[in-house]
């Protein structure tokens, strides 16, 4: 073989073996850039009927806080009847949250958590979803909460209800209600899980951490 074709040759492998270098390269870098964008997701909250992430603060709101929490009577994805007004005298934390919603998500198995940390103390989870039934069928409701090992009882949308709490604008949103029926703390956002764990021991009448 001529020297000029072996280096011609050698000068293609050599840009072929620069190739999968540099894709390699460009693969990390985007697979990084990912999962730095996935991180940023669980930290902000996603605004109610979007796809994308919403910044917006994780603070606690003050509309409800100190009035009696608005009545609803939703049906369970296992078909039974839940009246927020049949639970009075125990406490309840009562959490907007829907399947696309990346910090709901992320709060949920500590919502499971804690409803058997504190089930001797009569606390009853109740997730109340915010789908659209029409583009999100109940089996994918069930089949999320399932696969983040919820086990609390998940109740049905209606937009009723959504509006007796203010509208729900961003999610997830999270009213806890004492046993007298009052709202005691409301957060937007999923809070850290030390946050979480005082807003539920608020409600059950423990003192501090």
């Amino acid at each position: 073989m001529p020297l000029a074709r072996r280096i011609a040759v050698l000068v293609a492998m050599l840009a072929v073996i620069g190739l999968f270098v540099w894709a390699g390269i460009f693969n990390y870098r985007a697979r990084r850039a990912r999962m730095e964008q996935a991180r940023q997701t669980q930290a902000t909250l996603i605004k109610d009927g979007e796809t994308s992430p919403e910044t917006a603060p994780n603070e606690e709101g003050t509309e409800l806080r100190g009035k009696a929490a608005p009545a609803f009577t939703l049906t369970s994805t296992d078909g039974k009847k839940v009246s927020l007004a049949e639970l009075k005298g125990k406490p309840v934390v009562v959490n907007f949250w829907a399947t696309w919603c990346a910090p709901c998500k992320l709060e949920m198995p500590w919502f499971q958590e804690f409803s058997q940390k504190y089930k001797s103390d009569g606390l009853i989870v109740l997730g109340l979803s915010q789908d659209d039934l029409e583009t999100v069928p109940k089996g994918q409701i069930v089949a999320t909460a399932r696969k983040l090992g919820v086990s609390y009882q998940i109740l049905l949308p209606d937009e009723k209800v959504a509006k007796l709490y203010g509208g729900v604008d961003y999610l997830p949103e999270t009213f806890y209600v004492g046993k007298d029926g009052t709202v005691l703390a409301e957060t937007s956002g999923a809070p850290s899980k030390d946050q979480m764990e005082a807003n539920i021991r608020k409600v059950i009448g423990v003192g501090g951490m």
